[in-house]
């Protein structure tokens, strides 16, 4: 009898387990086939974007013949790949979010915080698909002027990007939540939407107030419970725009779109590509080769290539975690042979990503230039000096560190071997050369010359170093729309924010306050450095140049610093923020890659960090090693 009685509960827990498993099963075919439906577009995007901007300088260079509507097809696709890339990182999980707070929570609350994360990233996309539907709509009565299309055709990309993130959101939080998380996490966000709303007749008379609720107390909250940064960003502006102003909706729309529609900013894709191309085709490995015979029988000489070889890559790949990529998987297993730490090889890597943040071409720096109208070239050619003084800095700690280094077992490269190795790595050093000469000599723009880098590399893997691997060239593509719609919606979202802070009269505030610091010029740039350095960590680069860029430059005008030196001194500042421990995304980036537990580098980085900040003060206190050679 008693074992009857039991039967019905056990049937009904195994049909709730099977009911269960059946949905799990249902989302993730449907998320693996919108991840098709995704990703083989947003590859053939970036192939095109490679065809258009090389047929412009084929056009314009060998035929004398200008392409004249290449640049706003250029445009047109660009808007859809950045859109559909976004798509594939929310699907793939890969929208830049700070973990550092979560991460030492234990596993059941970070599962709920995740969860959390993804019904507030839902929210958002609810709550602005429909403007992003009317502000296409609009562009029906704008005509592109050399392809004569109306511009729908572009801003279509934004509804049917946020639509498609819509359904990966719902399918995300079906697939990772049970039943009682999704609905508790609902009812949150559910909740202090709720909330807002109510206190929206509260709220309109405080004015400015607003901006420290919404943009510190709200974007704080979601940014430390690893909500997405982009998702943060927007749903805190949406939020203010809509509970204490008067503007519509759509305006948020417009300005995700005018900051993600930089034309300069195509080569974010096309740099990361790139990355991705020379760690396949061997050329990174051969370039890394070449240092260690020349360097690899000296105290300390596998450190030193690493400075040396974050240096030569970072001018090739623009992208912190292809470089790091390219190089620690190469020189890692030998140093360790040698007996270094692993937790000094990651704290040396971290410090490295934060070196190189000036070396052209930077991300960082195309960003600034695309948003405070900073000459690239000039960038470019100012991040040089800057890199090679840090890496000055770091080079005397790891002398320090490493002075009685046993070397006993070290054999010293002979000659030959030096110069077989220096010959294999001639393409691959040539490279950062290509690029910038094609800059300088006028062959291609800043945006363009990332297209002859990636010809270049293809040229240099199929026919000197013979490793191409066809296969890999699909999921390279995937992954380059990913990281860039990743990156593109953070500067859109950024964007969007920077122009409520500015409505605001926050910017007149701001430039008021730093004009008015006693001390002139010194004083500046010491704030500038303690507060980029406290960004950096928080928001990363780009949303940090991005929000105070256009605030804080021509501020720098008006007491007398020069726009380049001024960048190098704040991209400096901010990458220290961005690869210090505890809070920077850059070092937990750099501990992934080489696979070292972080809790092992933070003792070894401070002596790097504090080199670093010593490097980034001689910067600012000498403006010619930023401008000497402009």
């Amino acid at each position: 009898m008693t074992s009857m009685s039991h039967t019905p509960h056990v049937d009904a827990g195994m049909a709730a387990g099977a009911s269960q498993a059946g949905r799990r099963s249902w989302v993730i075919t449907a998320n693996t086939v919108l991840g098709h439906v995704v990703a083989v577009p947003a590859a053939l995007l970036v192939l095109a974007e490679i065809a258009v901007l090389s047929a412009g300088i084929v056009g314009r260079y060998v035929f004398r013949s200008p392409i004249v509507w290449s640049d706003e097809l250029a445009g047109i696709l660009f808007l859809w790949l950045a859109m559909l890339g976004s798509v594939i990182a929310f699907q793939r999980g890969e929208h830049m979010r700070m973990t550092a707070i979560v991460g030492v929570l234990s596993a059941q609350v970070r599962a709920f915080l995740d969860v959390v994360a993804a019904a507030a990233s839902l929210a958002f996309l609810a709550l602005v698909v429909w403007p992003a539907y009317e502000f296409a709509a609009d562009e029906v009565f704008v005509t592109t002027p050399a392809l004569e299309i109306v511009n729908s055709w572009r801003a279509a990309a934004l509804p049917t990007g946020m639509g498609l993130m819509l359904v990966a959101a719902v399918l995300r939080l079906v697939r990772i939540a049970s039943l009682r998380s999704l609905l508790g996490s609902l009812a949150i966000v559910a909740g202090i939407l709720g909330t807002f709303v109510l206190l929206a007749p509260v709220l309109k008379p405080l004015g400015n107030l607003n901006l420290l609720i919404f943009f510190v107390v709200v974007v704080g909250a979601m940014v430390f419970a690893a909500v997405p940064i982009a998702f943060a960003f927007g749903l805190a502006t949406v939020g203010y725009l809509a509970l204490t102003t008067s503007t519509p909706d759509v305006v948020m729309i417009g300005r995700m779109d005018e900051g993600m529609s930089h034309l300069i900013l195509l080569a974010v894709p096309l740099f990361v590509f790139l990355g991705l191309l020379i760690e396949m085709t061997g050329m990174a490995r051969a370039m890394v080769s070449f240092l260690a015979s020349l360097l690899g029988h000296v105290r300390g000489g596998l450190h030193y290539v690493l400075v040396g070889a974050m240096y030569l890559v970072s001018g090739i790949s623009g992208s912190k975690a292809a470089d790091m990529a390219a190089v620690a998987p190469v020189l890692f297993p030998e140093m360790r042979q040698r007996g270094a730490k692993p937790g000094d090889l990651v704290a040396l890597l971290a410090a490295t990503g934060a070196q190189t943040e000036t070396i052209p071409p930077s991300l960082v720096l195309i960003t600034i230039g695309s948003v405070t109208g900073v000459s690239i070239s000039a960038l470019f050619t100012g991040g040089l000096l800057p890199g090679v003084v840090l890496a000055v800095m770091l080079a005397a700690v790891v002398w320090w560190r490493y002075r009685r280094e046993d070397l006993s077992h070290v054999k010293r490269a002979r000659a030959l071997e030096i110069g077989r190795a220096f010959v294999i790595a001639i393409p691959a050093i040539a490279l950062p050369f290509v690029i910038r000469t094609a800059v300088v000599e006028g062959v291609a723009t800043a945006t363009e010359v990332s297209t002859i880098g990636i010809l270049y590399s293809a040229c240099a893997g199929l026919f000197v170093y013979r490793q191409f691997d066809w296969r890999r060239i699909y999921p390279m593509l995937v992954e380059t729309a990913s990281l860039s719609g990743a990156i593109l919606l953070i500067i859109g979202a950024a964007t969007g924010m920077a122009w409520a802070l500015t409505q605001s009269g926050f910017s007149a505030s701001l430039a008021k306050f730093m004009t008015g610091l006693p001390g002139g010029v010194p004083v500046f740039l010491a704030v500038t450095i303690v507060t980029f350095v406290i960004l950096g960590s928080v928001l990363e680069g780009i949303p940090a140049i991005v929000l105070f860029g256009p605030l804080l430059f021509p501020i720098a005008r008006q007491v007398g610093v020069h726009d380049v030196h001024y960048a190098m001194v704040v991209v400096l500042a901010m990458g220290i923020g961005l690869f210090a421990p505890p809070f920077g995304v850059g070092y937990y980036a750099a501990c992934a890659i080489s696979r070292i537990n972080p809790d092992e580098g933070m003792r070894p980085i401070v002596g790097y960090m504090i080199a670093l900040l010593i490097g980034t003060l001689i910067v600012a206190a000498v403006p010619w090693l930023s401008i000497g050679f402009l």
